[in-house]
């Protein structure tokens, strides 16, 4: 082989090279329009996290927010609803997982794996019953229920769609709902402000 045939094969790879790296770089440029609009837009992104103020909130209270796009439950819960929560047997539960993003994946649904260690007080959820995506009810006459036959507790959530019954720690208790209400990714900020997601 010689010299110019040698040279005239190195010219010819590098065209090669060339004319693909350029098609390469071309076609990720054409295509950067159409992935790019695939992105969640600038309220969405907004919306990712909240912050909330939890002063406002009294003892035995409860308000309901909206966190990208569903309701967001959160109660500060009395003394007695605590102490409900808590002596609740895990054997007792219709749903033994916790459903928390403050807790490992998979962990029993304890109160205690359901809320933030030091502000147990507070529970914080989805309002979205895990039947049908109803928005279950915390505030009605029907806050007394039995959960266990021929007992009643008070506190919890009623979901009036189908009759699915949370406790006070948001378990399922009774009713055709599956799960209990998931406990959406949250932290305190401070001892009066925490943030969602």
């Amino acid at each position: 082989m010689s010299t110019t045939d040698h040279a005239d094969h190195s010219r010819r790879d590098f065209l090669y090279i060339a004319t693909g790296a350029v098609g390469g770089v071309g076609a990720v440029l054409t295509a950067w329009p159409f992935i790019s609009q695939m992105n969640p837009d600038a309220s969405v992104l907004a919306l990712a996290s909240i912050e909330v103020d939890l002063a406002p909130i009294k003892e035995g209270q409860a308000v309901t927010i909206k966190w990208r796009g569903n309701p967001v439950i959160i109660r500060n819960r009395t003394k007695k609803e605590v102490e409900d929560a808590d002596a609740v047997k895990l054997e007792d539960l219709k749903d033994p997982v916790a459903r928390s993003a403050v807790a490992k994946e998979g962990d029993p649904a304890t109160d205690a794996n359901r809320v933030v260690k030091g502000h147990e007080n507070f529970i914080v959820m989805m309002g979205v019953c895990t039947h049908l995506g109803c928005v279950p009810d915390g505030n009605s006459p029907l806050r007394e229920y039995a959960l266990v036959e021929g007992t009643a507790k008070t506190g919890g959530w009623f979901c009036p769609c189908h009759g699915s019954q949370y406790d006070t720690s948001g378990r399922i208790r009774k009713g055709p709902a599956p799960e209990n209400l998931a406990v959406p990714p949250y932290k305190f900020l401070t001892d009066s402000k925490i943030q969602i997601g």
